[in-house]
């Protein structure tokens, strides 16, 4: 694409480690997407430029491939242990394309990424990639993305095979032609075959390009109301039908959610043979992003809804004062409208990078307005102002320097000091970096990016006292840019923790960390990360903090509980009282009855809040307490799961004359570690193991292997087994039909040719269980082994499962090394 586009004179080769969008050391190592790579280009490269000659009547509407248009490309990785990597990015698309291999056909990896696609609406193509490898079978890929993606294949390209069997080009079912590419060449030599033309040279391939074609219109229709106008006025003519209303129509069905229909285009992008006519797609298919849906906003307390119906103070209007026992306090409209006059930009950070040479560089993108060079930006998701001193626009590992990063598109502020995956930025005018935002814009927040809980961790260690300190800074560079690893510290042991998605996941952040960022650390083995969960509720307790910090004298108490978190979420129904979502199912709830929401006393002769503590900052003190304490739990030292805590705040009782937000937060650690202490005393605690929603691919012959194993030596539960077809009760709206897909035939692909390509889908087997994660360490060889290295598998977190006594015991002792 880069190549084509006139971005590089050179198409790089993922074997020599010479791809743009791979640059890292270790991507090109080992010829895998690691990163998502951000890199923008035109396409077409000028308004003149054309790779093949346009066959568009002048008085037609002129296709949009024929205007340069900016392209944003994101490459995203494959790696089920790099999700994260993919889920950002989905979180910022306005459209995509799903590359395959005509080889491997639709893997696993592939299902549970379009599921992901499908949950955030984004339009879809699709791209066979790899027909002029050996055993590739468009026709069979084709039917698979039907059957296991759940959406109709309009395929709009096929394969052009040559007598000796040999990827020769393509036929373009839209345009009704054939397009011979030169033999080893760059691309750019491309000889075009109008139908009748085609007839002559290879009249196979021409009947096949008037079957495909036929077959597209009629899919169309059953889709698209306008196709159906358009084929009768041409007289049930389907090859009559101009390509620009078969776009049109394949625009219009893309666009539609749920997405039911998704163009299919065939290439070789090693050979340089599709990838134009799949740029041209980009640019005619896939939405703008005025086109796509209005951006998924909340404003706390529950108020969710679009980011325009907030900055025109609709949604303000919409959410009831009632809501609050402060009705009289609530923004009016008029007030709300004014101060949302004020926003110039509002955008999301979905990326943070660290650069060697240019520091820390912060991926976003702008929903509202412009982000202009030097504007101060409010983030409201840690309540700072930081200010964009640089913009850049990328091209993967290089670099522009642009004045502002407009509506829709997608920029890098270098510099930003606290800025995290997941924040949402704000510029506005008036901008005071002290107070921030007049509200409601103080507590906008884009939909945030779900980050999923690690599972893995390995012990970190620094190899001398003196590296201590840049080990912590190190550590704290990697949570910025990957906000799914994790780090915590053992308090008794002093250790280091560094918790991640899977094992690769983890040895790519041991090598970003000693050989990128430079810190001398002993790494220990990964180990599988337990949770503990308390099984009674304890007393309520009070904890007074009283010590020097930073060598000034610091006192706060605390008053707290703990109980077993019941299932579901609860909802605050007065003010004084705030319920906080905590990771792994744990819950924070605090009560400050003798305060009003803005911190200021509601009982008389009581004291309110001093100056210099707002109820903001008691807050996040407590939750920044909670998060400490919940670390590591009484028994194992495992963080906690599935408990509450419980919090009383009173000034009169827990504020002194010296009381800082860091003495509340140690406060409410000490009270609830001796709250958990309490409640273990009282019951015993229980050990939690991550369980994993495993879907393993095999086929009919190795199947039963495969399930003793998981069921009996794994001791997994098998939840699903039967063909790989997608659950017509899950999401998807439609049901698809193999007999009714229209594919082309596979001649060169071992006995996968049309007639057999259903029977061979069918032979395809899923077996989806749940399985202990311990259990699937270094499952990938085992597979394998028993399915002749044709099996492949993902799994994700399902949840975390109380242990029984008797494996609790044997999880311990293998733990301590003692395997009697």
């Amino acid at each position: 694409m880069l190549y084509y586009s006139g971005y590089t004179r050179r198409i790089g080769d993922v074997d020599e480690g010479s791809t743009v969008t791979d640059f890292l050391p270790a991507e090109r190592a080992r010829g895998i997407t690691i990163q998502s790579a951000a890199i923008s280009f035109s396409w077409p490269p000028s308004p003149h430029h054309r790779w093949i000659p346009d066959s568009t009547p002048e008085k037609a509407q002129q296709p949009r491939h024929l205007t340069p248009h900016n392209v944003n490309l994101i490459d995203t990785p494959g790696h089920a242990d790099f999700t994260f990597e993919v889920l950002r990015s989905l979180r910022v698309l306005d459209g995509a394309v799903c590359i395959l291999d005509g080889v491997a056909g639709v893997e696993a990896q592939t299902e549970k990424v379009w599921s992901q696609a499908s949950a955030y609406q984004i339009p879809r193509l699709v791209y066979v990639n790899k027909l002029d490898r050996d055993g590739a079978a468009f026709g069979k890929t084709v039917k698979e993305v039907g059957v296991r993606l759940n959406v109709w294949p309009a395929v709009c390209s096929i394969p052009w095979w040559s007598s000796e069997g040999s990827l020769r080009g393509l036929g373009d079912v839209i345009n009704l032609r054939g397009l011979s590419y030169a033999s080893g060449g760059d691309g750019k030599q491309v000889d075009v075959f109008a139908l009748e033309q085609l007839s002559a040279v290879d009249a196979e391939l021409a009947k096949e390009l008037s079957k495909a074609r036929i077959a597209l219109v009629e899919l169309l229709a059953e889709h698209d109301e306008e196709m159906v106008e358009k084929y009768l006025e041409v007289d049930e003519d389907h090859l009559a039908i101009p390509p620009t209303h078969i776009v049109a129509s394949l625009r219009r069905c893309i666009l539609h959610h749920p997405q039911q229909v998704t163009p299919v285009f065939a290439g070789a992008s090693f050979r340089n043979v599709g990838v134009q006519p799949l740029l041209d797609a980009v640019v005619d298919l896939l939405p703008s992003p005025h086109e796509r849906p209005d951006p998924e906003i909340s404003l706390g307390h529950g108020v969710r809804g679009g980011l325009s119906a907030f900055l025109s103070g609709d949604l303000v209007a919409a959410a009831s004062p009632d809501r609050s026992q402060t009705a009289s306090k609530a923004i009016s409209k008029t007030k709300a409208t004014y101060a949302l006059q004020s926003v110039e930009s509002c955008a999301l950070a979905f990326k943070v990078v660290a650069d060697p040479k240019r520091g820390v560089l912060v991926y976003v993108r702008v929903y509202s307005g412009a982000i202009n060079r030097n504007a101060p930006l409010w983030n409201t998701s840690l309540s700072t102002t930081e200010r964009a001193q640089k913009l850049l626009k990328m091209y993967a590992n290089d670099a522009m320097d642009i004045d502002s990063i407009p509506t829709g598109q997608i920029g890098v502020i270098p510099g930003l000091k606290f800025a995290r995956t997941g924040d949402t930025l704000v510029s506005y005018t008036g901008a005071n970096p002290k107070t921030g935002p007049p509200a409601p814009i103080n507590n906008l927040q884009l939909r945030p990016i779900n980050v999923p809980p690690p599972v893995f961790f390995v012990s970190v260690e620094p190899q001398s006292l003196a590296e201590e300190k840049h080990i912590k800074e190190s550590l704290a560079l990697l949570l910025r840019e990957d906000p799914s690893l994790h780090v915590s510290q053992d308090e008794e042991s002093g250790q280091t923790h560094l918790a991640g998605m899977g094992e690769l996941h983890l040895e790519i952040a041991r090598d970003r960390l000693v050989a990128d960022l430079k810190a001398k650390a002993r790494i220990g083995s990964i180990e599988i990360g337990y949770r503990e969960a308390i099984t009674a509720a304890s007393g309520e307790l009070t904890e007074v903090f009283d010590r020097d910090v930073g060598g000034r004298s610091s006192k706060a108490a605390c008053t707290a509980s703990v109980e077993p978190a019941a299932e579901g979420t609860l909802e605050a129904k007065v003010e004084q009282i705030r319920i906080y979502e905590l990771a792994d199912n744990n819950r924070l709830v605090v009560s400050t009855p003798t305060l009003g929401a803005d911190g200021s006393s509601v009982v008389e002769e009581q004291p309110g809040l001093p100056e210099q503590l707002p109820l903001s900052a008691i807050l996040q003190a407590i939750q920044n307490g909670t998060s400490a304490a919940f670390a590591r739990g009484p028994a194992h030292g495992y963080p906690m799961h599935s408990t509450q805590v419980n919090i009383t705040f009173d000034p009169a009782k827990h504020v002194f004359a010296n009381t800082t937000a860091a003495a509340i937060s140690s406060a409410a650690r000490l009270t609830i570690q001796q709250a958990l202490k309490d409640s273990s005393k009282r019951s015993e605690t229980v050990m939690m193991e991550p369980v994993m929603l495993v879907t393993i691919s095999v086929d009919e012959d190795t199947l039963g292997s495969v399930v003793h194993d998981i069921s009996s030596a794994r001791g997994g539960n098998v939840v699903s087994l039967g063909s790989e077809t997608a659950d017509p009760s899950s999401q998807a709206l439609t049901v698809i039909d193999i007999n009714k897909i229209y594919a082309p035939p596979d001649p060169f692909a071992g006995g996968h040719a049309s007639g057999n390509a259903n029977a061979a889908i069918g032979d395809a087997k899923q077996i989806v269980a749940r399985v202990p994660l311990k259990e699937m360490v270094g499952y990938l060889k085992h597979l394998r082994s028993l399915t002749g290295g044709r099996g492949t598998f993902t799994m994700v977190v399902d949840r975390f499962e109380r242990m029984s006594a008797q494996r609790m015991r044997a999880v311990l002792n293998e733990l301590r090394g003692d395997h009697d």
